[in-house]
């Protein structure tokens, strides 16, 4: 069956469907719906390690978790194996995460100068490095808090995970060395998006090597895939094509939270039910809601602009709608936006 549970080191998932770590848009109110949506696993967007060994306080509220969330991951980047670990230890210490995923894809300039995102996926070495400072904090957390007579605490330790890029460039295609760094250095998991660095995210991801890396794991640990996966139908052939263990979503499940139950419908019985305008809406509404309390009005609704622009797609008269969208500064705002549209949803239990 292509919708099967996933199993990453003792972390035991129902299925195969993962929302992305997406920078500026994972928060635990857009995870939130997007569990109501189907999807069986999320992931934080991406923590700076160094910013989180300092004690920052809007750092350490990108890690929140939401009550929704059977289980999450929490993403964190950076370039020295000893402040990777002692954010690994935060991790655990201030969340109930029940994975760490170490971003090594980023091609974000100013992540890639400080040796983090695509820069470790250039450099194996140093990537198996990052790698085995983190899985090592992860173990020695869990025998701190472990009486001597137990188990061995590997089994026990929370589970590490890495995603990489495909490589550099076109001339430093790296993503089979930095797979086996990521394999020897102690990871549960190996999440590929088969763009190069220098692509960033423009061009066609190259889904052979993800087929490639899974012939190469060969069932070591499991591998996913991400990268142009904008319908239930992508998700399906990335499946059948690759023979990945599971699939993320990152802009595929913007504005389009149900992706994820679409998907497993048509996984499961070969066809999927249409969402309907109201229901797209009521989303974007419920997310808005859980934003406020999360970030105050003033800046939820400034976060939601590019949402309900996301939400909104495919509306006759979206030019206009945007434009209203993009100047709305309450939700009373948005309201207006919608009056002739939907009736908003009823209020949200709170977090």
């Amino acid at each position: 069956m292509l919708y099967h549970p996933v199993k990453i080191g003792n972390l035991e998932l129902s299925g195969n469907l993962f929302l992305a770590p997406v920078a500026g848009y994972s928060d635990r109110a857009f995870r939130s719906i997007c569990v109501e949506g189907g999807a069986a696993f999320t992931y934080t967007e991406m923590v700076s390690a160094e910013a989180l060994t300092r004690g920052n306080v809007k750092t350490e509220e990108l890690m929140s978790r939401a009550p929704n969330e059977k289980s999450y991951a929490v993403q964190i980047f950076g370039g020295n194996p000893q402040s990777m670990a002692d954010a690994a230890k935060l991790v655990l210490e201030k969340t109930s995460a029940n994975c760490i995923d170490i971003n090594c894809g980023c091609p974000v300039p100013k992540i890639i100068k400080t040796g983090a995102g695509s820069a470790l996926t250039k450099e194996p070495e140093k990537l198996y490095e990052v790698v085995k400072a983190v899985v090592d904090a992860a173990k020695n957390a869990v025998a701190e808090n472990m009486p001597s007579n137990h188990l061995s605490s590997v089994s026990y330790s929370t589970p590490v995970t890495v995603k990489i890029r495909s490589g550099w460039d076109s001339n430093n295609i790296t993503w089979k060395e930095a797979a086996l760094a990521a394999i020897d250095a102690g990871a549960a998991a190996i999440t590929i998006h088969p763009r190069t660095r220098a692509q960033g995210y423009e061009g066609k991801s190259d889904w052979d090597i993800l087929r490639q890396l899974v012939e190469l794991v060969n069932g070591k640990i499991p591998v996913f895939g991400s990268g142009d996966v904008f319908s239930p139908e992508d998700a399906k052939h990335m499946l059948e094509q690759t023979g990945c263990s599971g699939v993320m979503f990152a802009r595929g499940a913007m504005g389009h939270p149900f992706i994820f139950r679409q998907t497993r419908q048509l996984l499961e019985k070969g066809s999927y039910e249409e969402i309907s305008l109201q229901e797209r809406l009521n989303a974007g509404f419920r997310e808005l809601d859980l934003l406020i309390q999360d970030k105050g009005e003033q800046v939820a609704c400034r976060e939601m602009r590019k949402r309900f622009c996301a939400y909104s797609k495919g509306i006759s008269g979206g030019a206009e709608l945007r434009r209203k969208l993009v100047n709305a500064a309450t939700k009373q705002d948005y309201e207006q936006v919608f009056s002739g549209f939907c009736k908003p949803a009823e209020k949200i239990t709170d977090f």
